[in-house]
């Protein structure tokens, strides 16, 4: 009992922290009171145009919880119209009457939490792999078309037997980092899974680097490399496989998974509801450090709290200075400064990708990121 209490009294405290330690929204420079949603917007981009921190755009529309995590639709065309007759501004849709028209439009489609041809490139490739058994389980490339050493698009590979495809199914295709649900959920996602086909599409993958926390140095899975995307065309022993485009050559002992749906996130940019702190773990790609647009890795996942669409602060590490006054030697560190801001837009168990949307320095591995 008295842990309950004790834990419910840390629940309550830490949530009191994070609502006295919001300020008010600030409008951005030049705010319209008015903005027509056009062809390739999106959330970020709109709220960037209203709001100083873009990420409050769920608390500008006055929107709750639920409705942040499955929120209405904009649609190109509709018109956003800015009240700040209230105590805190706020968004609305205005009605437009729109003329007869005698053709039928298309179905419309609402604009993305950011842009699609940012993240698209992203979507399918970044990967992580818990060492939890799965690299026991996918198929492993056996054979390559006319026995090569290596295989591109267009050839045939062939692989070990495709088995415990519920799991494949479980782990690649409902998500890598959905949140444990009810058991009448887990029933419904049963009977979907053992109704489901084996999956045609697949990746190509090579599990080389793996993960390890800056702090505990524990590890926290393996990143997969990208190497391409392959058809099934034949279930057996072994099963056959028709790449269809290839990133890297292709050799024995590569791996396999199902393809992950490649949906660009539609959440509204948001802050976590708990205060989370992590680092930078790798910059995507192997380069140095980045910018926006920069795909990052973090060293927090789902089982930290952190979903697609959350948005973090990033903070510039702050350097180590000397100072010499009177002979005497004095070594100062100085605090992190708030650098920019990520979205989180691909979660794993204990790992997460995010984009730099904005960012005054270069990020740099070590970076301190936080619940802003």
């Amino acid at each position: 009992m008295r842990r309950i209490i004790s834990a419910l009294l840390i629940s309550i405290s830490s949530s009191l922290v994070l609502a006295q330690g919001t300020p008010p929204l600030q409008l951005a420079d030049g705010a319209p009171d008015r903005y027509v949603v056009k062809p390739g917007d999106s959330l970020w981009g709109i709220a960037s145009k209203f709001l100083k921190d873009p990420y409050r755009w769920g608390e500008l529309w006055k929107l709750n919880a639920e409705e942040i995590r499955n929120p209405q639709r904009i649609y190109p065309g509709q018109v956003i119209a800015l009240d700040k007759s209230g105590n805190q501004p706020s968004l609305k849709l205005e009605t437009i009457v729109e003329p007869r028209r005698e053709y039928v439009d298309p179905i419309r489609k609402g604009i993305p939490s950011i842009a699609a041809q940012d993240i698209e490139p992203f979507l399918s490739e970044p990967r992580v792999i818990d060492d939890n058994g799965v690299l026991d389980i996918v198929p492993r490339v056996v054979a390559l078309q006319d026995n090569r050493v290596v295989a591109g698009a267009g050839d045939t590979v062939y692989a070990t037997e495709i088995t415990a495809t519920d799991r494949l199914l479980r782990i690649f295709r409902h998500g890598e980092a959905r949140f444990d649900p009810s058991p009448a959920a887990e029933s419904r996602i049963g009977a979907v899974e053992a109704a489901s086909p084996t999956p045609r599409s697949w990746q190509l993958f090579r599990p080389v680097k793996p993960l390890n926390d800056p702090d505990t140095k524990e590890t926290l899975g393996y990143e997969a490399l990208f190497l391409g995307t392959a058809r099934l065309t034949q279930v057996g022993v072994p099963s056959s496989f028709l790449v269809l485009t290839s990133k890297m050559e292709i050799q024995r002992d590569d791996l396999l998974a199902p393809a992950p749906p490649q949906d660009v996130p539609s959440y509204i940019p948001r802050a976590p509801g708990k205060m989370i702190n992590g680092k930078v773990l790798a910059m995507y790609d192997g380069v140095s450090f980045g910018g926006p647009q920069t795909v990052v890795t973090l060293n927090r996942g789902a089982a930290d709290g952190l979903e697609v669409g959350h948005v973090l602060a990033v903070d510039a590490a702050g350097k180590l200075v000397t100072n010499r006054f009177q002979d005497t030697r004095t070594d100062y560190q100085l605090p992190d400064t708030r650098n920019g801001l990520l979205f989180v837009f691909r979660v794993f168990g204990r790992v997460s990708y995010a984009m730099v949307m904005s960012a005054s320095v270069p990020v740099v591995v070590g970076d301190v990121v936080r619940t802003p």
